[in-house]
């Protein structure tokens, strides 16, 4: 029952982008053009994202004494995933799905969110994006820069979401709170902790929250 629970909690956090451009490539700004979502890109190393032929990673939450765990292998220039956990593995093409793999695919979305959030604040469209005020922080209590990002009440799984980033001035994100519906009142909140650079392009490992003892984490990382 357990590991019943720890399952739902991680799918409502399923984030509601339309599905990212083809290419998910990233061109060249002129450096005095830059948005703040363009700078936080940068910060994690969106430049080095065209280099990227193979991603794989597990998505990890540890809950008490309870592991959940499924792991990933994405070739984003091609859009070929394999999804591994426990008791199956499942192959598809985000090019070429049918009905069949609509649940991997909302898996598969809601974990390279985690992994790869600061670079779909320029890679989704649909998105409306607050301008950045400085605001304490939820958890550390910290004064934080901050902006919002809103996705459209069309398309995505869960459509209308809106995530509040907290990030400092190097533009790396500290914390970040998601809001169901863009409610106001957050429906989950978490830290941004272990930062470590994969060939170029630099991933957050660790996210936790305060109120009990959980932890999501990801672990084989890893970039051709």
């Amino acid at each position: 029952m357990k590991q019943y629970i720890l399952i739902f909690s991680v799918l409502l956090f399923i984030q509601s982008c339309k599905p990212d451009k083809n290419t998910e490539s990233t061109e060249a700004i002129d450096e005095k053009t830059l948005t703040t979502s363009e700078k936080i890109a940068q910060a994690y190393g969106v430049e080095n994202w065209d280099s990227v032929n193979t991603i794989t990673f597990a998505f990890n939450v540890q809950k008490d004494s309870t592991l959940f765990k499924r792991s990933w292998k994405w070739s984003p220039k091609t859009n070929d995933i394999t999804l591994i956990t426990a008791n199956d593995t499942i192959r598809y093409n985000r090019n070429q799905m049918d009905s069949t793999f609509v649940n991997a695919d909302k898996a598969f979305i809601n974990d390279k969110f985690w992994l790869l959030a600061p670079f779909n604040l320029v890679w989704d469209s649909g998105t409306t994006i607050s301008e950045p005020i400085e605001e304490m922080a939820p958890i550390s209590k910290k004064m934080l820069n901050k902006i919002t990002t809103t996705y459209s009440n069309d398309g995505g799984y869960t459509p209308g979401d809106a995530y509040d980033f907290y990030y400092n001035n190097n533009y790396l994100i500290e914390e970040w709170v998601y809001r169901k519906g863009n409610a106001k009142e957050p429906s989950m909140m978490s830290t941004w902790e272990n930062n470590k650079d994969f060939k170029g392009v630099l991933v957050s490992l660790s996210h936790k929250k305060t109120d009990d003892n959980w932890e999501l984490f990801f672990d084989d990382v890893s970039i051709d």
